[in-house]
């Protein structure tokens, strides 16, 4: 029970990615962009030195930062520490325990960190959706994109473009910003999301869309 201890492996290359059953456009007016849970306690399984935790990070960091710049909101989920059994529910079953209460262990990585203005959203479940103010920030800003980095790519970040489709929001999983307990499962989680809710993509190809190119 628990997290596995992740070994090193690299992240996807876009000659590598699922093909796609629709071809969706990042529109900086209508898109935000989710940091999905790159808290330090998930990141932790991995060895930071090594792939894909550097490229992961980096990543997002520029999308972080070319969403900043076009407006586009950064939003962050983030699960609390020293939760219950009664608020983990299943997950008890699944995960244990969870997150520690520790400072250090809940914090979103140091290179990706939320700036001002970004927003954290407290997360409960495998999508973002369930119980946070998520499709209420997305409805009350006019924002009907959703571009979803972060770990783990099996579990919720691809519950999460799933829960996207079923509100008809449009969801895009960055191959190369999206990181998984291994290379099998990060690649079975772009090709489930590839043809059944959402679009695959890399970080270069959507700063080059927020650029109009």
């Amino acid at each position: 029970m628990g997290l596995p201890r992740i070994p090193s492996y690299p992240l996807p290359a876009a000659t590598e990615l699922p093909a796609n059953r629709v071809e969706w456009t990042v529109d900086p007016d209508r898109a935000v962009l989710l940091v999905h849970d790159l808290q330090n306690h998930f990141l932790d399984a991995f060895d930071a030195a090594a792939a894909p935790v550097p490229e992961l990070l980096g990543n997002v960091g520029r999308l972080a930062e070319a969403a900043r710049a076009h407006g586009m909101p950064v939003l962050y989920s983030a699960q609390t520490g020293g939760q219950s059994p009664a608020q983990r529910g299943l997950q008890q079953d699944f995960w244990g325990p969870g997150i520690p209460d520790d400072p250090r262990a809940t914090a979103i990585a140091d290179a990706v960190a939320p700036a001002p203005g970004d927003t954290l959203l407290t997360k409960w479940k495998y999508s973002a959706f369930v119980r946070t103010d998520l499709d209420r920030l997305l409805r009350e800003q006019g924002r009907d994109q959703l571009v979803i980095t972060g770990v783990y790519a099996h579990i919720g970040v691809q519950a999460t473009a799933c829960d996207a489709w079923m509100r008809d929001l449009p969801a895009f999983v960055v191959a190369d910003a999206v990181a998984d307990f291994g290379p099998d499962e990060h690649r079975a989680a772009l090709s489930w999301v590839a043809g059944r809710c959402g679009q695959v993509t890399t970080t270069d190809a959507v700063l080059a869309m927020l650029e109009g190119k």
